[in-house]
């Protein structure tokens, strides 16, 4: 991405310590632009933001999960024990084990989940990885379709071929680059105009795989992210949204008018990514709509920071 702006200042003590700069975009319930800030229209890589339409995929190529395992295999997940679980589940449904994961080997995410692995002497593993769920939903969908699993991570491979087409079609833009993903799957770059249109496509949706993967999110947030997450909060505070975050302060989000956005910052800061979206929503009138809980929202955006062990500045959205 080119030029980005300013997005959020760093205030201390009332004085602005520096800033963070990024791009944002928010669609109509149309699918058009309603406002952006910085540039959206270029490619840039939305990492796991990009898990439900990789999900969507799977599931038009055959894959058949219940909600809350779909859900995972949207996830970006915590490590929790309901998302491990979760995740053999799916491999044993397609008769594998862990030993078929190409995910590498990590700790959980979640710093609870974390400290319980290393204090029952416990070691990282593929299956802890928080993207074993997307990885066993992959595998899955390769015993369903008789496709070879070695290779499933393969640009070239039928399952990310169709992932690929999927993504292109609801992003509404060819795909420029193909990089690779920390969890080693293809990583496909789109615009954040395309990243909100495909999120803003999922949440429309009356029927098909489509609604599947919507419902799932909006089911089993939980499963998408993790307890004690602020993409939890969000979601549940937003009723019918369906969001995910990613990797290098990427973040999309949809309403089930259509209504849209996608962010993300140059410098990657996950801790800024919350408060960008929260101050989106709120520009845009989301908090204003019925249903939604405002002070739940507005408190995924506040990021305090502390001088002396007490709060003495915040991290401040400029949209």
């Amino acid at each position: 991405m080119s030029s980005p702006v300013v997005v959020a200042e760093i205030v201390r003590s009332g004085f602005v310590e520096g800033h963070h700069y990024g791009s944002v975009v928010a669609l109509d319930a149309t699918g058009e632009v309603d406002w952006s800030v910085g540039v959206v229209d270029q490619p840039m890589l939305p990492r796991s933001c990009n898990k439900p339409i990789q999900a969507l995929a799977m599931v038009r190529a055959g894959l058949s999960l219940p909600p809350e395992l779909l859900a995972l295999a949207c996830a970006s997940h915590s490590g929790e024990t309901f998302h491990v679980e979760g995740a053999r589940r799916i491999l044993e449904s397609a008769g594998l084990t862990e030993s078929a994961l190409q995910t590498p080997p990590d700790y959980p995410l979640d710093d609870a989940a974390r400290e319980a692995v290393i204090r029952a002497g416990g070691d990282k593993s593929s299956i802890l990885m928080n993207c074993s769920g997307k990885h066993a939903a992959m595998l899955a969908t390769c015993v369903v379709n008789g496709w070879s699993i070695d290779d499933y991570l393969e640009p070239a491979h039928p399952l990310q071929q169709a992932i690929a087409a999927t993504f292109a079609e609801l992003t509404g833009e060819p795909v420029d680059t193909v990089a690779v993903d920390g969890c080693g799957a293809p990583l496909l770059s789109t615009s954040l105009i395309g990243l909100a249109r495909a999120f803003g496509a999922l949440a429309v949706a009356t029927s098909g795989p489509e609604r599947l993967v919507a419902d799932a999110i909006r089911s089993h947030p939980a499963q998408v992210s993790g307890t004690t997450r602020d993409e939890l909060t969000l979601l549940t505070a937003i009723p019918g949204s369906i969001g995910k975050a990613g990797a290098e302060s990427c973040y999309a989000l949809a309403l089930p008018d259509g209504r849209s956005f996608a962010l993300k910052t140059d410098d990657g800061a996950p801790r800024v990514r919350p408060v960008l979206m929260a101050a989106a929503l709120e520009r845009s009138g989301v908090l204003d709509d019925e249903g939604v809980d405002a002070d739940a929202v507005r408190r995924t955006g506040a990021l305090v920071l502390l001088g002396g062990g007490r709060p003495v500045g915040e991290i401040r959205a400029c949209l």
